[in-house]
């Protein structure tokens, strides 16, 4: 891999000689691109998709979009990388939508097999894949790219009948491709442009194998993307494997040489689990709060911060693992459509919620590590706004807070002990004072996520009653649940904490039978089994004899007539 490679010159930008170190490249574009204020325009890129993007209001490209593109629009092989919501999306999807063709267009009726998949994006969740293929689908707006979502948690057919129809860009999770893949629906011998978007969390969740199968389903001359906000040598690796001679970019704001984005204001409390809701109820009524996002590590807690968020007044929904499809998307729409103002995920959607006017983002329980805590972060300050990160630190999570401050360099070496009632929570985050734990009537206006209709996807992969293939794709896809813990029993699971969760919803998360916030239904998956009835005791689950009679019997072997009533009653 070479990382000084100049791309061809495509358009007027000043770029140096191939000769310069890869970090004066960086710097010497980004500040050419910063002085002549560029647009989609001066890249030669399609008059459709650049029409198209202005009238969602895109008009000048982000850093990494405007590094991006002279060399992706030539054709070479690309390691982007920059922080979280500062547009790689359209850093890979505008180079890949103007290499595709599509339907009535010059040149599709003598493509060599025209209605085949041109173009795979692979991603590793399931809100990620329906966040880029909207993205897309918005820089396709004036054109007849057909794009389609492929993803776990769906009905097969529809997706099915579509591949049949002709796409020319697939946008899915690798266990669903695959499926389909093996089935014989999905062909992408024909996609000579493929991207691994946050391919560091396919690595995490164990996805290389299956994002192995599919690369070498596509040809072996094919353009390769690779885009991540973090890129640990493992994806390095297997960026050499696959890639040719790619370039690596990284984009950075000139006046933002941290690792977190500048916009974005951090905030860090010691706060006592018990006090934690309180603590939040009244950070939900700061001055100029807009949509809230709030990570819980556990599956268990993200369902239990939303009910009791829910009690106080507050629209909230929540999106974890233990949630159909249905469910995590009709919470998603609420959002969106600002139906309901407080979402409490799971790190399954740190990396697919692209809203640009999130203004907080509240860290329930501390994360993992510095990758997880940026990602979360990241879900605020998208796009040049400002936001406020809010990390509640237990006490036995100091250690891993200060691994977390001195890997990103923080300067918070000691997170402040706060409670509800601690005056600077008032003063840091401008909460008017008075402010209790509940959320006023007069300020209960949302409609809720009630009001967001969930809708029937013919859903598959939910435990306890799904197609085999479809199981992997359900639980690989949310990040590996725990379905290890599934059939355990539930009064065991659930008076325990969810703390031994890995903070992917995977692991031995040992949660138990979880009723979910937005449906109020219990997941089979997570339910207590269901024991043949015992012996004496009838159909309705009432014993015919006291139980020293039946072990008196038992222990005699009495054969009498008598002895038959301890037997159980025929199902009916």
């Amino acid at each position: 891999m070479t990382t000084t490679e100049t791309p061809v010159e495509p358009t007027e930008l000043d770029l140096p000689s191939a000769e310069t170190p890869a970090d004066d490249v960086q710097g010497t574009l980004s500040s050419s691109v910063q002085a002549k204020d560029v647009s989609f325009a001066d890249f030669g890129v399609r008059p459709e998709i650049v029409e198209a993007l202005a009238d969602a209001g895109i008009t000048h490209p982000f850093p990494i979009q405007a590094m991006t593109l002279p060399v992706a629009m030539s054709g070479h092989d690309i390691i982007g990388q920059a922080k979280t919501g500062t547009g790689k999306t359209l850093g890979f999807g505008v180079p890949l939508l103007h290499r595709v063709v599509a339907p009535g267009e010059e040149g599709f009726d003598q493509l060599p097999a025209p209605g085949k998949p041109q173009a795979l994006v692979i991603v590793p969740t399931r809100e990620l894949a329906v966040q880029v293929a909207g993205d897309l689908e918005a820089a396709s707006a004036k054109r007849s790219v057909r794009i389609i979502q492929l993803y776990g948690g769906r009905a097969y057919e529809p997706q099915i009948a579509t591949l049949n129809a002709g796409v020319e860009v697939v946008v899915g999770t690798p266990g669903r491709m695959i499926d389909l893949m093996n089935q014989g629906h999905l062909n992408l011998t024909r996609a000579r442009c493929v991207v691994l978007d946050e391919a560091d969390e396919m690595l995490d969740l164990g996805f290389l194998p299956d994002v192995e199968k599919l690369l070498s389903r596509t040809p072996a001359a094919r353009h390769t993307m690779l885009f991540s906000a973090t890129m640990p040598g493992a994806v390095v690796s297997m960026a050499r494997r696959y890639m040719t001679q790619p370039t690596h970019i990284r984009a950075n704001d000139p006046d933002d040489g941290g690792q977190t984005v500048k916009n974005i204001k951090q905030v860090v409390y010691r706060a006592h689990a018990l006090d934690k809701v309180e603590v939040l109820a009244r950070i939900l009524q700061s001055e100029g709060r807009g949509l809230t996002i709030v990570f819980a590590r556990t599956k268990r807690t993200a369902a239990k911060v939303a009910d009791e968020l829910a009690d106080r007044g507050f629209a909230s929904g929540a999106i974890h693992g233990d949630l159909g499809q249905g469910a995590r998307e009709q919470a998603l729409r609420a959002f969106r459509s600002g139906k309901i103002d407080v979402l409490v995920a799971t790190d399954v959607a740190a990396r697919g919620i692209d809203v640009d006017d999130v203004t907080h983002v509240v860290n329930y329980q501390c994360p993992e590590d510095e990758k997880t805590y940026l990602h979360r972060t990241g879900r605020t300050g998208r796009a040049g706004n400002k936001g406020t990160a809010v990390t509640f630190v237990d006490w036995d999570d100091v250690p891993r807070w200060g691994l977390i401050n001195k890997a990103l360099d923080l300067n918070i070496p000691e997170p402040v002990e706060t409670y509800s009632t601690s005056p600077h929570l008032y003063t840091d985050l401008n909460i008017p004072q008075g402010t209790k734990g509940r959320l006023p009537k007069s300020a209960q206006t949302r409609a809720g996520l009630d009001a967001e209709k969930l809708e029937d996807l013919g859903e598959t992969g939910k435990r306890g009653g799904s197609p085999s293939r479809a199981g992997r794709d359900a639980g690989r896809d949310a990040g590996r649940s725990g379905s290890r813990d599934a059939g355990r029993s539930g009064s065991r699971d659930s008076g325990r904490s969810g703390s031994r969760s890995d903070g992917r919803e995977g692991g031995r998360s040992g949660e138990g039978a979880q009723r979910s916030p937005s449906t109020g239904s219990t997941d089979a998956a997570q339910a207590p089994r269901t024991e043949a009835p015992a012996a004496g005791a009838s159909a309705e689950g009432a014993p015919s004899r006291p139980r020293r009679q039946r072990n008196r019997r038992r222990t005699h072997g009495g054969t009498s007539g008598a002895g038959t009533a301890g037997t159980p009653a025929p199902a009916e």
